[in-house]
């Protein structure tokens, strides 16, 4: 697989999210994975958290034909307040075989339990075994009929290079369990959005005792809220939660697709120098990085992605785009650049897909007004003066425009106010 077919699978996948500089070798690092999950890889992919380095200090164990793993997956012994109750563990490696069972797999030798110990949801474990074929491990949740299997991952000379470090525990997906692997971990409960589009998050560092931390959480159940990271907190550092798609995609069921609206309005190229619709260009990460999360796990809900390019009065190259999560409203980011001068985020919105005129925001600098109705006839005027026709689907207007008309294809017109 080259660059260029990589970089092609993460756009079909990840729609509108911007991959952050290193994410290719991440993806290769993480190709190497095979999880035994339908999905997994795909959630972790629409928000670009890939498989990323976990082991820090654990040295690798293994010789002849086994795969190395990391020792203390297998040699350690068992941490966890239920680490000495036999009967608890009994049940443990009797789940591991049913699983195993259930998916064709065999077993070599009995398992190892790394951890087991109490949750607010109920007991839950961390194993790690020989099947025929391969090493794996995988996390044990609490259920009525007793503990269960959520999550099984294959080992490779990888080590612990993108293993699902936490797992989501309780009917309501309101525990948050976190393996130490060794290295400070912080912890976000929940994604805000400021006034003006960004996010916010507060991250608190996760408190580690006897080989894991068990985390109250908001109900997980419709969408991911919590975020998970190593320190420094950043997208490359961001830990992967096992369970993730079971939210993501409940009942095994697609997103529905979001559909692509894309536009060059009027001038455009003579500012640009190229077009950039047809080398579809979009907004660098660094750009938007205060309107992306920086480690959440996210889909869509089908709402447009609207890519747009334009020219400023002044000479300026214009790129609008949206950004949208889960089912929160979209979020339209404006972003300028002088001649030879990186994008500059300098204004955003939220987008009313419903509305007439789902799209406006007024540039600083009394660059204009853009606004957005994709399939609609627009036309402005200031004042009480004359209406200017102003295209289709999406405009910059004068800074001094005060309304706009937004004709649907059934011929029906309404006027909106620019705002401020």
């Amino acid at each position: 697989m080259n660059d260029t077919d990589v970089r092609e699978i993460l756009q079909r996948a990840t729609d509108d999210l911007v991959s952050p500089a290193g994410l290719l070798g991440a993806v290769r690092r993480g190709g190497r994975r095979r999880v035994v999950r339908r999905r997994a890889v795909l959630a972790a992919v629409c928000a670009a958290v890939v498989a990323i380095p976990v082991a820090g200090g654990l040295r690798l164990a293994g010789e002849g034909g086994d795969a190395p793993v990391v020792a203390p997956l297998f040699d350690e012994p068992t941490r966890g307040d239920l680490a000495a109750d036999d009967g608890y563990l009994r049940q443990v490696r009797e789940a591991w075989e049913r699983h195993l069972k259930q998916i064709g797999e065999g077993t070599r030798g009995e398992p190892h339990v790394v951890w087991a110990g109490n949750t607010p949801a109920g007991p839950a474990a961390y194993v790690a075994g020989d099947t025929t074929n391969d090493r794996s491990v995988g996390f044990v949740e609490p259920t009525a009929d007793g503990p269960r299997i959520g999550t099984l991952t294959r080992l490779d000379d990888s080590g612990t290079d993108g293993l699902e470090q936490a797992t989501l525990l309780g009917s309501q997906r309101d525990v948050l369990l976190v393996l130490d692997f060794g290295q400070a971990v912080e912890f976000s409960a929940e994604l805000r959005y400021l006034p003006g589009g960004k996010v916010e998050r507060t991250f608190t560092p996760v408190a580690f005792r006897d080989g894991a931390a068990a985390l109250s959480v908001p109900p997980q159940r419709t969408k991911l809220t919590v975020a998970l990271a190593r320190t420094p907190v950043s997208r490359m550092n961001a830990l992967h939660i096992g369970n993730t798609s079971l939210i993501l995609f409940p009942d095994g069921k697609d997103r529905p697709a979001s559909p692509l609206l894309r536009h060059t309005l009027p001038g455009t190229e003579q500012v640009w120098g190229v077009d950039p619709a047809a080398e579809e260009v979009s907004a660098p990460a660094e750009a938007i990085a205060d309107y992306l999360d920086p480690v959440g796990v996210h889909t869509h809900n089908g709402s447009p992605r609207l890519s747009v390019y334009g020219a400023t009065p002044d000479g300026r190259r214009l790129l609008v785009e949206t950004i949208q999560y889960d089912d929160d409203p979209s979020r339209v980011i404006a972003l300028l650049a002088g001649r030879n001068l990186p994008f500059e985020a300098v204004a955003s919105a939220t987008v009313d897909w419903r509305a007439p005129l789902p799209v406006r925001l007024r540039l600083p600098d009394n660059q204009g007004a853009f606004v957005a109705a994709e399939g609609s006839a627009l036309s402005y005027r200031v004042g009480d003066g004359q209406w200017q026709d102003a295209g289709r689907n999406a405009a910059l207007l004068p800074a001094s425009a005060t309304d706009v008309r937004v004709t649907g294809a059934d011929g029906t017109a309404t006027s909106v106010s620019v705002g401020s």
